[in-house]
């Protein structure tokens, strides 16, 4: 995949998100959404999961922030209440162009796929944030059945699994992301840390 070019992509706007790396569950039953998913499959390129801003119109499609992941469906089944259950996973941060609404309510976005931060290397402070993560899979071993390969040792793949899970605002989770955003991420998540110790 040509990381610099321009994709378009249907959007599936959620409250919570998923970053490069990141795993997820979801029910799907909206007929939109149950098409979108059929596309991406049919396609094979995926689709772009999104950040719901609650302070933006809906007329105006100002809410969804930004910044997306493009994720791809990497199993899915039937449900019991016959609704569609997919895992996706997440491959690449973009930021919105434009976005235009098409007749049965889907978003479609114009999408400029990000480069991938590559050499993230790894400091002491990253030793801690790794430490306690995996006591959360410990934990939570619903949420370590989803990463059967975890990546402890990538600094990076750390920071979003604690952006993915953190309680926080998703302003506050968009403004993380700006730009090449691994060293702001990284005090960010630090200086959390060091408060609620």
């Amino acid at each position: 995949m040509n990381n610099n070019r321009k994709q378009t992509l249907g959007l599936f706007p959620l409250t919570s998100h998923v970053l490069p790396g990141g795993r997820m569950q979801l029910r799907v039953y909206e007929p939109r959404y149950l098409r979108l998913v059929r596309d991406s499959l049919r396609a094979q390129q995926g689709f772009g999961l999104c950040m719901l801003n609650p302070n933006g119109s809906k007329e105006e499609n100002k809410h969804i922030y930004p910044v997306g992941t493009l994720v791809r469906i990497i199993d899915f089944e039937s449900l019991q209440d016959g609704c569609l259950g997919i895992t996706i996973e997440g491959n690449q941060l973009f930021d919105i162009e434009s976005i235009r609404t098409e007749s049965d309510g889907l978003r479609i976005g114009e999408v400029q796929l990000r480069q991938p931060i590559n050499g993230v290397h790894e400091s002491e402070q990253d030793r801690e944030l790794r430490s306690r993560l995996q006591e959360v899979f410990e934990s939570y071993p619903e949420f370590a059945h989803l990463y059967p390969h975890k990546q402890l040792d990538d600094p990076l793949w750390v920071y979003h699994r604690w952006l993915e899970i953190l309680p926080l605002q998703p302003d506050t989770k968009q403004d993380l992301l700006k730009d090449n955003y691994s060293q702001s991420v990284r005090v960010f998540l630090q200086e959390l840390f060091e408060q609620n110790q």
